[in-house]
C-alpha cells in the first residue's frame, strides 16, 4: 500500500513540471517515482534537466534521458521534488535515511518551489517519534561528534553497512541520534549544526514548501503558510 500511495503522491507532484524548468530530484523510494515519472514525460516530449542529489540519483536519472546539471552550475532551481521519513504539523522534517541529507538540503536551499511527497505512514506530531536523526560528520573527528552530541541529550550510532562504517557521497559517515519526541526541532538543528566536525544534520526546518501525501486511495496537497 506504500509503494502505491508513494507512487500517486509522485503522479499528481509532477504534473506541475513545465519546459524549461530546472528540476531538483531527490533521493530514496519516493523520489524514486517522480524521477521514473519525469523520465516518462521526457521521452513524450518535456524539455528539463534535472539537479540531482545523489549519485544513485544522478545515475537513475541519466539511465532515463533526463539531462543533468550539477548544483554549482545550476543557479536557481525551479522546483525540486524529494520524500521525507518524517513529517511534522509545521511541515519540519527528517530525512538522511538514505544517506543523502547534505545534498538533498543544499539542493532544497537552492530551489523556488519545495515539493515533498510522503505517504500517509510519515505524518507524526512530532519529530523524532519513530524515526532517529541522521547527522553526517567528518570522519576524522567522529567520535568527537558523537560526544558532543551526547552533551545535547542525544544517543548516537555508527552508522554502519557490511560491518563497515556507511561512508556518504561526500566521503563522509552518518551518526543515527535518538533524541526522542522533539519539543523545538528548529533549536536543535541549529545546536546540532554549531558542533565541531559536523557537516549536516537530518532536521529540515521551514523548508517544505508544499506536502503531497498519498493515501492508498487518494492524494492531499497541503501549502505550507507563513
Amino acid at each position: 500500500m506504500n509503494d502505491r500511495a508513494k507512487q500517486l503522491a509522485a503522479e499528481r507532484a509532477i504534473e506541475q513540471v513545465q519546459d524549461g524548468q530546472l528540476v531538483g530530484l531527490g533521493t530514496g523510494s519516493t523520489a524514486k517515482f517522480a524521477i521514473e515519472g519525469l523520465g516518462r514525460r521526457v521521452r513524450e516530449g518535456l524539455s528539463i534537466k534535472g539537479v540531482p542529489t545523489s549519485i544513485a540519483t544522478e545515475r537513475m536519472a541519466a539511465g532515463l534521458g533526463i539531462p543533468l546539471v550539477a548544483l554549482n552550475d545550476a543557479g536557481r532551481i525551479d522546483v525540486s521534488f524529494d520524500g521525507a521519513d518524517e513529517v511534522d504539523p509545521d511541515f519540519n522534517m527528517i530525512k538522511g535515511g538514505g544517506g543523502a541529507l547534505t545534498r538533498e538540503k543544499l539542493v532544497a536551499l537552492a530551489t523556488k518551489r519545495r515539493v515533498f511527497l510522503v505517504d500517509e505512514t510519515k505524518l507524526v506530531s512530532k519529530l523524532g517519534q519513530s524515526r532517529l536523526i541522521p547527522v553526517e560528520v567528518l570522519p576524522v573527528a567522529w567520535a568527537l561528534s558523537a560526544r558532543r552530541l551526547k552533551d545535547l541529550n542525544g544517543e548516537p550510532n555508527l552508522r554502519e553497512e557490511a560491518g563497515k562504517p556507511y561512508v556518504t557521497d561526500n566521503g563522509n559517515y552518518i551518526l543515527d541520534c535518538a533524541f526522542g519526541p522533539l519539543e523545538d526541532p528548529a533549536s536543535l538543528e541549529k545546536n546540532i549544526k554549531l558542533l565541531p566536525g559536523v557537516v549536516e544534520c537530518g532536521l529540515f526546518i521551514g523548508i517544505a514548501d508544499s506536502l503531497v501525501i498519498g493515501f492508498d486511495d487518494r492524494i492531499e496537497i497541503k501549502e505550507r503558510t507563513g
